[in-house]
């Protein structure tokens, strides 16, 4: 398993071994005691499963409080996948990183809580899975507007197919419920 710090401390790629031949390949998605060596720690109490076709962005979201850390993955398709430091008080407040999650490079993104995460589908249609380590609650949802220029997300597509919610997401700027960055 190779894994590479990102710009955004905490926030890990992880591109776990595949075994592969022609029949096909195999490879492990997640085993407890080598993510937690590497920083990823549960317990993940929640898996989930999005299916969304090409031009969808979900995001920016976060969970605030009982922050969720999420464990990222794409099983079909391709994504452009966002992480933003969210942290009050962080020396990356605002700052965000993106990379490609897809089906082919099956990497991993590990989003740890505090950080507000979103994607978008860049390939027809797309099957995301994510882990998490709190359970959703709809009442400490938070959503950064997608496109709050003071963040500066290099989005691959302009005009997104957005939910209700991620439309009225606002500004980091205007959000007055955030998590507090501890050292």
């Amino acid at each position: 398993m190779k894994v590479s710090e990102t710009v955004l401390p905490g926030v890990l790629l992880i591109e776990p071994q595949v075994f592969g031949d022609a029949r096909g390949f195999f490879l492990e998605m997640y085993r407890e005691e080598r993510y937690a060596a590497l920083g990823v720690r549960g317990p993940f109490v929640q898996d989930n499963w999005s299916r969304s076709r090409r031009g969808i962005l979900r995001g920016l979201h976060l969970q605030h409080p009982n922050g969720q850390g999420k464990l990222v993955m794409v099983t079909r398709g391709s994504v452009f996948d966002v992480a933003v430091d969210v942290r009050r008080g962080s020396p990356h407040f605002g700052q965000w990183f993106g990379c490609e999650l897809s089906e082919e490079n099956k990497r991993q993104l590990w989003i740890p809580p505090g950080f507000a995460h979103g994607f978008c589908v860049t390939s027809e249609e797309c099957d995301f899975l994510y882990k998490c380590t709190e359970i959703y609650a709809p009442e400490n949802e938070r959503t950064v507007l997608w496109n709050d220029p003071a963040i500066g997300v290099r989005w691959p597509v302009t005009q997104p197919l957005l939910s209700k919610k991620d439309e009225a997401g606002l500004p980091l700027a205007q959000h007055t419920l955030l998590p507090e960055f501890t050292a």
